[in-house]
């Protein structure tokens, strides 16, 4: 069962563009993620009370706010703001697609965790991977890229490569019940200045939104942070990170099913290089720490 965590985490990962795509027509970006994040907290605090979780200290509660930054605030945030700003899915997926290859720099640089040759080898594989999938739905578009859109995307990818790694450094013991539960408060307090700000607050409680919402927060920040968490504390940054290249040729897969989007043989090609690249990391023989 613990081998099949990694691969229940993307599929529920790869679900986040198309249950946005199911809420934002009928709500405005920020304001759909303040309203999750704070579903998410209620749901969060029902389980610290019926599981007993224990509550972190006053220091480990404020690391795990700033992962909360990072990986929630940021990332969400980010990929969600360069899709307002008429960045196309696509390209914003392509940008973020870096954060395997930008975590193991980082973790090489930080946490002195070595990569074998094959590893290196499997991330640009699998990065080429998710490029080749991308691309192919790109073909004909013609877009602009507006200068803040690109400064939201690299915002989100340097969010969730430094929050990853972040994680990994300082939240060792903490439990993970009450650490999502800060990582969620600072996210909730950060969605709610930046609607605030910048957002008109209207909704349309349409079926799809109630449907995506509830979604969004039980198999999303519910389920997914849960199981990326877990994994984050049990492996290496880097070999958990090589499984995002799985989640573009995923969501591909699921638009394709379930938006009746165009599978082209180029995408379904990236397809079998991202999981060859994603194979070549796990497979890989460990390399101690330099």
């Amino acid at each position: 069962m613990v081998r099949l965590i990694p691969f229940v985490f993307v599929l529920l990962w790869s679900t986040g563009f198309i249950g946005a795509r199911y809420a934002l027509p009928w709500i405005e970006p920020f304001n759909l993620l303040f309203i999750r994040m704070l579903m998410t907290l209620a749901v969060f605090l029902l389980l610290i009370v019926i599981f007993r979780a224990s509550w972190p200290s006053r220091r480990n509660a404020g690391h795990q706010m700033v992962v909360g930054l990072l990986v929630h605030a940021a990332y969400l945030g980010g990929v969600f703001a360069a899709i307002r700003w008429q960045l196309p899915a696509g390209v914003t997926a392509l940008i973020v697609g870096l954060q395997p290859l930008l975590t193991a720099v980082m973790s090489w640089y930080w946490l002195h965790q070595r990569l074998h040759w094959q590893q290196w080898l499997g991330l640009v594989a699998g990065l080429a991977g998710v490029c080749i999938v991308l691309l192919s739905g790109l073909q004909g578009q013609q877009f602009e890229v507006k200068f803040v859109a690109l400064i939201a995307v690299l915002l989100a990818l340097l969010g969730i490569s430094v929050g990853t790694l972040y994680q990994k450094r300082f939240g060792a013991g903490v439990d993970l019940l009450t650490g999502s539960f800060f990582q969620y408060l600072s996210t909730v307090i950060s969605m709610g200045i930046l609607t605030w700000l910048f957002e008109t607050g209207e909704i349309v409680w349409h079926p799809e939104l109630i449907g995506a919402l509830l979604w969004l927060v039980f198999g999303l920040s519910v389920g997914a942070i849960l199981l990326l968490m877990l994994m984050i504390r049990r492996g290496e940054v880097s070999r958990v990170a090589s499984y995002f290249y799985l989640v573009p040729p995923l969501t591909v897969l699921e638009a394709w099913w379930l938006f009746d989007e165009q599978l082209s043989w180029l995408a379904l090609l990236g397809i079998a290089v991202t999981v060859v690249g994603v194979y070549k990391v796990l497979r890989a023989p460990a390399v101690a720490k330099s």
